[in-house]
């Protein structure tokens, strides 16, 4: 028996549950994409509707299950390189001013499985050289940075990364792991995975040079925006730098933080 339609009612919990939890706020026209994700374990758990999976997530003891719905609701596409213009601009503009002394400190802040850190890696390793550097990496999923942590992607992931990051820094699978690759073993160790929601007051992450908060926010009413970067630049040093997504702005968030260029602001 399939699972009947995600009603009106169910879609209105669901909407709830996932902005408390995560500060997410699902549009109408997110409601065949809670359907969809959330179908499967529906099946998984033997009910017919969403209601009754909805009353299992409340039910004491069940923080395995709503830590799975969590990850189905929340985990963002991603890819390697992507608006590479930031990377340029770390590249170009960031990485030439850095003094070594303490290390070059970053945080992939919405960092779903992986990529984003990764493209972050291979360029601070390519242009730092034995200069010292750390990232910190870190999503509301458990599911996506398990993925994250084992640094193995399908290979037409790999069409994005310039040949000479390719080269260097990924192998390519054979056998059994044929038609994937895998970021080198030097690179993925130098990447700290840790679970974070942004959506409550952080962990003691420490400060960083340079923050990736992209594409995000879209998913954040004005409130919770203003929030989340009140909470993010409180780990930012003077003269770091917010990056955000180009499709996303901080009109009317933050007053305090210089916008260097688009989608790239720096805390005096």
């Amino acid at each position: 028996m399939h699972a009947r339609n995600l009603n009106d009612q169910e879609f209105a919990q669901f909407q709830k549950l996932i902005y408390d939890i995560a500060g997410i706020s699902m549009s109408p026209a997110k409601k065949p994409l809670v359907s969809g994700r959330l179908a499967k374990r529906l099946a998984h758990h033997g009910v017919q509707n969403y209601g009754d999976y909805f009353r299992i997530l409340q039910k004491d003891g069940q923080h395995g299950e709503l830590q799975i719905a969590v990850d189905l609701l929340t985990t963002n596409e991603t890819y390697f390189f992507r608006e590479p213009k930031h990377f340029d601009f770390l590249r170009d503009q960031l990485l030439p001013q850095y003094r070594p002394g303490r290390p070059f400190r970053v945080w992939s802040a919405a960092c779903s499985s992986g990529q984003e850190p990764y493209t972050l890696a291979m360029v601070l390793a390519d242009s730092l050289g034995e200069a010292p550097w750390e990232i910190f990496a870190s999503d509301i999923s458990t599911r996506v940075l398990d993925r994250a942590r084992t640094g193995q992607y399908a290979l037409e992931q790999a069409e994005k990364i310039p040949k000479q990051y390719l080269n260097r820094y990924c192998l390519k699978g054979v056998g059994a792991q044929d038609g994937t690759f895998i970021v080198n073993r030097a690179l993925r160790s130098r990447i700290r995975f840790g679970q974070v929601n942004l959506n409550q007051s952080l962990p003691n992450v420490g400060e960083f040079d340079l923050i990736f908060l992209r594409n995000v926010m879209i998913y954040f009413n004005g409130d919770t925006k203003r929030q989340v970067v009140d909470r993010l630049c409180g780990t930012l040093r003077s003269n770091g730098h917010l990056i955000i997504g180009h499709s996303e702005s901080l009109n009317g968030i933050v007053h305090d933080l210089p916008l260097v260029q688009p989608s790239i602001y720096r805390k005096p």
